[in-house]
């Protein structure tokens, strides 16, 4: 009976689609790619020590140069119009206060510096930004009277003069023969390739990486500290790196993470080298990267093992009394992220999330003793706070939105958080603690919002293979008219371990507002729904998730209105597998756009920089688990595809390279399978979230038209 809940629910039309037709009421038009161009992005809030001041990063699109623009803005908490604080000719970022408020540090590139680092005195309004690259980031007590950091030791300054003279220094870094390379060229003027002898040597995102010209030399992260107004001096000089460094809040220690050994870095690389190496198996990668806390004395001195259970520790957070630590630990890849408390003293860490399934990123400890944290709860984001004495939790902010960014102030009474919902981009709030009383401090988009009725989504959940609750959104299509049937397209995400939910995003808005019905779910696989069911695809990509994703178009087709004949699919990454997938299994799809696909898992694994994600999710190398990367593969079904297909690939994508997409092409047009091919220039596996924005909403563009023609309007 549940599952037939869905249709019944949707005739009774309700409140989110009565908000998306109160907008089109107002004579709101439909989104166009265009408009893409218009929409302000907030990002980065950091609220003032004093709790009284927000600063964050605002990012527009100059659609005539053809680039993003960002600069530092300031809200005052109370209200009142933000202001711009940063020169809008240079491109300025990630606002931070220092611990007394008087400064307030970001990033910014600018023409003649090296210097990224940059400040403004906040005690003296007005003022010229001035370079910051000396003013030390990191940890402080309570009274500030001193910072605590991890950095590298840099090495004995090298005699150049009497260095021996590099043959090659002339040649492009590529080209240049690598530490321990056997050959060389004959020529240096003349060759211009590349000369690779290890891995990785590409990225996505930064391109090729040249290889070492030296032994490596380890250098690891030691801990420093500099007084108010002191010189800095280095506390630790062990061959292992410090993480996560934290000071309590008396400033009598130092917490950190560490190599649960100690071991030089040298010996953990190694390490990881060597297993990357090795047969793979299941335990040990479970167990990799393992970290554990660690307190030194403020002063300096030998560390202290605090903890010593499995899992990387992380997320560091002292209690307002300094006498315990909270942290976030995933005791196995596949495992929960947890939060626990342990007491300075030592003891059992204690666990306090209990089977509450869901993962929190960050934490805070507030000074009323609350522990608060940010936690994806399915497609939305909520901000809890746990008591660490009862395990109570509260969800102080949420609903029907993502909501990022948590900044809370030092008295623990200010949250600052970037909020957004299916039809509002991104914007600055506030909220008082405990209550959560809320402000909204920024409307960048208001006039956006007033012109385009942006398109609402229909929250549903239904009961999938195996008993699962699988949870999905179904977007109306701008100008619906009763009576009358509309093409819906279902969309699917990347990851796999990855989610869609409730913000706004330009994708679903593109084709609602082309007029068609937009279905998007989160499978099995998806983040958000705790580590089991995250993990749930592990050896099965294209089993049960495929089934997840048949449902929900089995489900959205019994609306009235939605034209079960005219249904198209899309993906990227993850998602232009399974699209690929997906049209090699049923020809109910009489359409498909496959972006930054996976057709062919083992030329994938030899080309991609994430050769790490199958070695895991299909239980080995390919020549380890030849059955699981054939199985998978979509080319070795391409004979069965009929939909005509939309390929979108990237020229330096990296993660999934060119070459699936050129055998999915050339495979359906040898078969005459109508498809085109589209690659697009100065791009990576991110073109549609962060490419340049004539491409990204080119691509935008060629949807609708794909879509419009298969599919009709």
């Amino acid at each position: 009976m549940r599952a037939l809940l869905f249709p019944l629910l949707l005739l009774t039309a309700p409140a989110a689609a009565q908000q998306a037709d109160t907008g089109a009421a107002r004579g709101g038009r439909a989104f166009v790619p265009a408009d893409w161009y218009r929409v302000t992005t907030v990002s980065t809030p950091a609220i003032s020590p004093d709790g009284q001041r927000v600063a964050f990063t605002v990012t527009t699109v100059n659609e005539k140069e053809n680039k993003r623009h960002s600069e530092v803005w300031l809200a005052d908490v109370a209200g009142g119009a933000p202001v711009r604080l940063t020169d809008p000719t240079n491109e300025s970022s990630a606002p931070r206060w220092t611990p007394d408020g008087t400064r307030l540090l970001f990033t910014s590139s600018r023409p003649g510096s090296k210097v990224r680092t940059w400040a403004l005195r906040m005690d003296r309004p007005g003022g010229e930004a001035f370079e910051a690259d000396s003013i030390r980031e990191g940890s402080w007590p309570a009274d500030r009277r001193f910072v605590a950091w991890a950095d590298t030791v840099e090495g004995p300054a090298r005699d150049t003069a009497a260095a021996p003279k590099d043959p090659w220094e002339k040649m492009p870094a590529m080209a240049r023969p690598p530490h321990g390379a056997i050959t060389q060229p004959l020529d240096a003027a003349r060759f211009d390739g590349r000369h690779v002898i290890d891995f990785p040597y590409k990225s996505n995102g930064t391109g090729f990486v040249p290889g070492r010209r030296e032994a490596r030399a380890w250098r690891a992260r030691q801990l420093w500290r500099q007084d108010a107004g002191g010189a800095r001096r280095q506390l630790t000089d062990g061959a292992y790196s410090h993480f996560d460094v934290t000071v309590s809040p008396d400033g009598k220690w130092i917490a950190f993470t560490a190599d649960p050994a100690l071991r030089p870095d040298s010996v953990v690389q190694a390490e990881r080298d060597s297993l990357g190496r090795l047969r793979f198996d299941a335990r040990r990668e479970e167990r990799r990267n393992e970290r554990d806390i660690f307190l030194v004395a403020a002063e300096g001195g030998a560390p202290r093992r605090l903890t010593t259970q499995d899992g990387s520790e992380g997320g560091l957070a002292w209690s307002p009394d300094g006498r315990e630590l909270a942290f976030l630990n995933r005791q196995a890849r596949s495992g929960p992220e947890r939060l626990y408390v342990v007491g300075t003293e030592g003891g059992a860490p204690r666990e306090l999330l209990g089977d509450w399934p869901y993962e929190p990123d960050r934490c805070d400890w507030l000074a009323g003793g609350a522990i608060a944290c940010g936690v994806a709860i399915g497609g939305r984001t909520a901000f809890v706070t746990i008591d660490p004495r009862t395990r109570r939790r509260t969800e102080v902010l949420g609903g029907r939105r993502r909501l990022s960014g948590f900044s809370t102030s030092p008295d623990g009474r200010t949250v600052a958080y970037v909020a957004t919902s299916l039809t509002r981009p991104t914007e600055l709030h506030v909220a008082s603690l405990p209550g959560g009383e809320e402000r909204q401090l920024t409307r960048f988009n208001d006039r956006l919002n007033a012109e385009v009725a942006w398109a609402d989504g229909e929250r549903f959940t239904y009961p999938s293979v195996g008993g699962l609750e699988i949870e999905a959104w179904l977007m109306r299509p701008h100008g619906y008219v009763e009576g009358r049937r509309y093409p819906l397209v279902l969309y699917i995400h990347g990851g796999p371990h990855s989610a869609y939910g409730e913000n706004w995003f330009d994708e679903f808005q593109n084709l609602a507002g082309a007029g068609m019905w937009v279905l998007f779910t989160n499978p099995r696989g998806s983040s958000g729904y705790g580590a089991a069911f995250t993990y749930a695809t592990r050896g099965r990509w294209g089993e049960e998730d495929y089934q997840d994703l048949m449902k929900a178009v089995d489900l959205a087709i019994r609306r009235p209105g939605v034209d079960s004949t005219r249904l198209g699919v899309t993906g990227g990454s993850y998602g232009g597998f399974m699209t690929a997938w997906i049209t090699a299994k049923t020809s109910r799809f009489r359409a498909a756009q496959a972006d930054r696909m996976i057709s062919n898992w083992w030329s994938w694994y030899g080309s991609s920089d994430a050769q790490g994600l199958t070695e895991y999710e299909f239980l080995g190398k390919p020549w380890e688990n030849p059955a699981l990367y054939d199985r998978y593969a979509p080319i070795r079904f391409v004979d069965r595809v009929t939909t005509p297909t939309l390929i979108v690939q990237s020229e330096e994508d990296h993660r999934t390279p060119m070459t699936d997409a050129e055998q999915w092409f050339m495979a359906l047009r040898k078969r005459g399978i109508p498809a085109e091919f589209v690659r697009y220039p100065r791009s990576n596996h991110d073109l549609s979230r962060t490419g340049e924005p004539w491409l990204l909403v080119d691509r935008l563009g060629r949807l609708r038209q794909w879509f419009g023609h298969w599919l009709g309007r």
